[in-house]
């Protein structure tokens, strides 16, 4: 994911954290809170939960992978940050998207 729409520092992720609001599906946690840009910022993470650090850095790039086929069709203005759940290491490719896809829908972040 390009660097511009990624979110990097720590006072970000506490920002969307404590403002933004929240949609859970088993599989992983979305919180979005509005940023007043053109473009819409993204940030992955994983709890010790999941496991070792190559299963936490595995569940990142699957999440990071399902949020880039919506890239496009998300509406710009937003700080979005997507939580990995520890059933995502059992979960298909096709489950993960779907629920990422639900996620978004349900948070409202799809453009007319």
């Amino acid at each position: 994911m390009n660097r511009k729409y990624r979110l990097t520092n720590s006072s970000d992720f506490q920002r969307v954290r404590h403002t933004g609001k929240s949609f859970a599906h088993p599989l992983a946690i979305l919180l979005a809170s509005a940023n007043n840009l053109p473009i819409s910022r993204f940030g992955f993470t994983t709890g010790k939960a999941l496991g070792s650090a190559v299963r936490r850095n595995r569940a990142k790039r699957l999440l990071r992978e399902a949020i880039r086929e919506h890239v496009a069709a998300i509406e710009p203005g937003w700080d979005i940050v997507v939580i990995a759940r520890p059933m995502i290491m059992e979960s298909s490719w096709s489950e993960i998207l779907l629920a990422i896809t639900n996620l978004i829908q349900r948070a409202g972040l799809f453009g007319k």
